[in-house]
């Protein structure tokens, strides 16, 4: 290797920092000064440093999983690679508890079910078409390790219909989804790492790995601390200055929240594993994608009622009324179907295009009945039904690989064995 590729490498990356610092900028002098000129600017503002903060996290995330195989380390990265959206959330569940009857329970679910459903509608098949694009093959195959994250995801999902008996979302849902996103953090860092983990990360996370390691851990250590105080300065007024441009320019300030504030904050975690599958590691990217939904659809919904609580000052649920009731019943349908399609370890073209166009279809009905609860709530849950009469056909067609993912997902010391398969196993990326 030329002897000045290193140089190249951290040159690039301290220049990817500087555009991120210099995004951030404007929104802390705002925050600092107190002025808040315009809300539609505000909005773009806030969210221009809420992405900037969560390249940064990516970055020193990515790079901090070559290196960690502790639980409690794991869960912390975990935890910081998805800080943009939770502290969006928060701030609207924290400012309910303080007014329960306020638009707020609505947006903390809003912007709950859009991020969800932003990553298994559009995230999950972005990676099998990018993929397909790069090499003309029509499916990603993921590593038999994999098959924990799946069977995690799948426990999730079934304790979350549990949720719509009670139509909120309670302290014992909080107990047992971060119970269950602990008891996933558990295994995985027990599970054994595959061969592609020792390749370079891509883009400028590979930077950090030409240092010595205290200066790579001293770089990821700041690059959490400075993107973690710019996500927390800017999560209240990004939150309000949704509401406010909706109100201003006439768009239901729901759907903002529920759509557009999520691929702010979802789009680093997206393009680092897209990053994954142009570099040739397609596994590793729908992997990350399979992770953040894990976090979101287990700790983020657990955690909801404790921010609420705290904005209450007691113990307080996060109520569902009629439209949140269907918004979660089509999202946990969501991810029931997505899970059913993963069951070999695999996701192919006709799975993800029937993710996307699905997704596509429960947009288009929203918009098409916007300001018509009514219908609207109609179509959600004809949708919601479709989405569990494909999984139902999916999950019996594949009882076999079912009955074997748990094993190999919750039992196996060193999996190796595609579920449902007699074959050695595929080639993919680790459960991190």
């Amino acid at each position: 290797m030329n002897a000045s590729a290193p140089q190249a490498t951290l040159r690039r990356f301290a220049g990817y920092l500087g555009v991120a610092v210099a995004a951030t900028m404007p929104a802390l002098v705002l925050r600092l000064a107190g002025w808040r000129p315009n809300p539609l600017l505000d909005a773009a503002l806030f969210g221009t440093a809420i992405l900037a903060a969560g390249f940064m996290l990516s970055w020193g995330a990515e790079a901090a999983e070559k290196r960690v195989s502790q639980g409690l380390i794991v869960a912390a990265i975990a935890l910081v690679t998805v800080l943009p959206e939770y502290a969006v959330d928060f701030y609207y569940a924290y400012a309910a508890g303080q007014d329960p009857s306020s638009n707020y329970v609505h947006y903390a679910a809003a912007n709950m079910t859009g991020a969800n459903r932003l990553l298994v509608g559009l995230a999950w098949p972005l990676m099998v078409i990018i993929h397909w694009f790069r090499t003309r093959q029509g499916r990603i195959d993921l590593a038999p390790v994999n098959a924990a994250e799946i069977t995690f995801l799948l426990i999730g999902t079934a304790w979350s219909f549990t949720i719509l008996l009670r139509d909120a979302i309670g302290w014992i849902d909080s107990v047992v989804l971060v119970g269950i996103f602990a008891a996933y953090v558990w295994r995985v860092s027990y599970l054994p790492k595959a061969e592609e983990d020792e390749e370079d990360e891509p883009g400028p996370a590979a930077a950090l790995g030409r240092l010595s390691p205290a200066r790579q851990w001293a770089a990821m250590a700041g690059l959490t601390v400075v993107a973690a105080t710019v996500i927390l300065a800017s999560a209240e007024p990004f939150a309000e200055a949704m509401v406010d441009s909706g109100r201003l320019i006439g768009i239901d300030e729901f759907l903002l929240i529920q759509w557009l504030a999520p691929l702010a904050s979802e789009a680093p975690a997206v393009t680092i594993a897209v990053l994954f599958v142009l570099s040739g590691r397609a596994a590793n990217g729908l992997a990350t994608m399979i992770s953040d939904k894990i976090n979101q659809w287990t700790l983020l919904v657990g955690m909801l009622p404790l921010a609420m609580s705290l904005g209450a000052g007691s113990l307080s649920a996060l109520p569902l009324d009629d439209r949140q009731h269907e918004e979660f019943f089509l999202t946990a349908a969501q991810s029931l179907f997505g899970i059913a399609l993963l069951l070999r370890l695999r996701l192919g073209m006709w799975g993800a295009r029937a993710l996307a166009g699905l997704f596509t279809v429960q947009v288009g009905l929203t918009l098409n009945f916007l300001g018509d609860e009514a219908r609207t709530i109609a179509s959600l849950t004809w949708l919601s039904w479709g989405y569990l009469a494909l999984a139902g056909a999916l999950l019996v067609f594949n009882a076999r690989s079912l009955g074997h993912l748990f094993k190999v997902g919750l039992f196996a010391k060193h999996p190796a064995v595609h579920p449902g398969a007699s074959i050695s196993p595929v080639s993919g990326s680790p459960a991190t």
